[in-house]
């Protein structure tokens, strides 16, 4: 049990300043000010009358309790300004390694050309498991436009969805 405790202490669960590596100096700021608003007692945590406050200011009047309580579940403790940070960074990063995104990708493309045809990938996106809506597909195709002959760079949306913004060429 001591040793658990301790790995999830050097682990950094619940917040490390290591967390602050992840972001450039302008995004910790942007995370901060979005802090700052959600935190609406200003008493350096959020809590689920904050939560509840923040999202009536936007419209939102009738939000169970039940669901304001998973939302602050969602963190190990706490949600102080490290910890909102981590939380952030979890979710940016994904699940999955860079790696492993971009296998799933080449299986759809057998001749490791790290495109796939602009038409196909829409076609998987919006038939198959969790279905991408309309307005996605516009996103994603303004994010990542086809080249001239239809195709998407794969290797591109995979950087892009673990590192958050496209290589320097």
């Amino acid at each position: 049990m001591l040793k658990k405790a301790k790995r999830r202490q050097q682990q950094g669960e619940g917040g490390s300043s290591n967390v602050f590596s992840m972001f450039e100096q302008s995004q910790i700021q942007e995370y901060k000010e979005a802090f700052t608003i959600i935190d609406q007692n200003r008493d350096g945590i959020i809590s689920k009358d904050d939560l509840r406050d923040v999202l009536a200011t936007m419209g939102q009047l009738n939000v169970k309790n039940e669901e304001l309580e998973a939302m602050v579940k969602e963190a190990s403790g706490p949600i102080n300004f490290t910890v909102f940070l981590t939380m952030f960074g979890e979710k940016l990063k994904g699940a999955d390694p860079e790696d492993v995104i971009v296998s799933a990708f080449k299986v759809l493309d057998p001749e490791a050309t790290g495109s796939i045809k602009k038409e196909f990938l829409e076609e998987l996106l919006t038939t198959q498991c969790d279905r991408f809506t309309a307005e996605e597909m516009t996103n994603l195709w303004a994010a990542f436009p086809p080249d001239v002959a239809g195709n998407v760079d794969y290797k591109n949306i995979c950087y892009v969805i673990t590192h958050g913004e496209e290589k320097e060429e």
